[in-house]
């Protein structure tokens, strides 16, 4: 990378990540996030504000497209308890919300997933994923059977992966949701559900939801808890696949959380 985009002078750091395609340059008073082949939305989502300006794209000799970013000085991600703030429900809601966004995304990426299309993607994997935990059979078990009645909502530009370390606050406390590799139209509920069961307690979800700018209702209710199941379980079949126990402990957690939900149920039937 260094032959091709910059001279001698500059510093080229990995910067971390699962895909080693992220890269830190840095020289002098200049420094930029940089990364391998990113998704052509990439554009669209800085010009919206969503991710750090991006500031040119260039191809290299082997194929590759290198991007670069605005280096955030001092950025921090957002803790577990930040999550739980109006900010991330604003900036989530904005994203959900955005037509320029979806429009974009369905030109250059054409990722559309259906309940129908994620539970054939759960299904190819139950094998592995029994496995691993003994709650898997039941949580497939109330995919199977919920997933005729389940009311889907219209198809939106879904982030995949909202964790809390995926979230980067700059100095000037601008936020901004980074690592769209996964990005993808599907039904809102993708995004929330696993946002909801990791970082907000039962009793704000209502008042979360009407900051992003969704009524809880028993039937979105259940597009959260249906989705959340189906999001976990791929994420627990990556994890399985790529020999990541510790990460897939942390989901089998999550997914008997999930399972195990009566709290929120019990107050929309009050």
């Amino acid at each position: 990378m260094e032959d091709n985009l910059f001279g001698q002078d500059w510093e080229i750091e990995p910067a971390g990540g699962e895909t080693g395609k992220a890269f830190v340059a840095i020289h002098e008073d200049e420094k930029f996030f940089l990364k391998k082949n990113s998704s052509p939305f990439l554009a669209t989502l800085s010009v919206e504000n969503i991710v750090p300006k991006l500031i040119w794209t260039r191809r290299v000799e082997n194929g590759d497209v290198i991007t670069a970013q605005k280096w955030i000085n001092n950025g921090q991600t957002l803790t577990p308890k930040e999550m739980r703030e109006t900010r991330v429900a604003k900036l989530l809601g904005k994203i959900h919300q955005s037509e320029a966004l979806r429009d974009m995304l369905q030109k250059i990426e054409k990722k559309d997933y259906s309940s129908s299309h994620l539970l054939e993607t759960v299904t190819e994997s139950i094998d592995n994923l029994n496995q691993v935990d003994t709650k898997v059979a039941q949580a497939y078990r109330y995919l199977i059977e919920n997933v005729d009645s389940l009311e889907e909502g219209r198809h939106v530009v879904c982030h995949g992966d909202v964790n809390h370390n995926n979230w980067l606050l700059s100095e000037g406390e601008e936020l901004y949701l980074v690592d769209w590799d996964g990005a993808m139209l599907a039904d809102p509920a993708n995004d929330l559900g696993v946002l909801l069961y990791q970082y907000i307690p039962y009793s704000e979800w209502s008042d979360w939801l009407a900051e992003y700018g969704q009524t809880l209702t028993q039937a979105f209710y259940t597009r959260i808890k249906w989705f959340s199941i189906c999001q976990v379980l791929m994420a627990m079949n990556w994890q399985f696949e790529h020999d990541r126990k510790p990460e897939l402990a942390r989901l089998e957690l999550l997914l008997n959380k999930i399972i195990e939900d009566n709290e929120v149920y019990a107050t929309l039937c009050e």
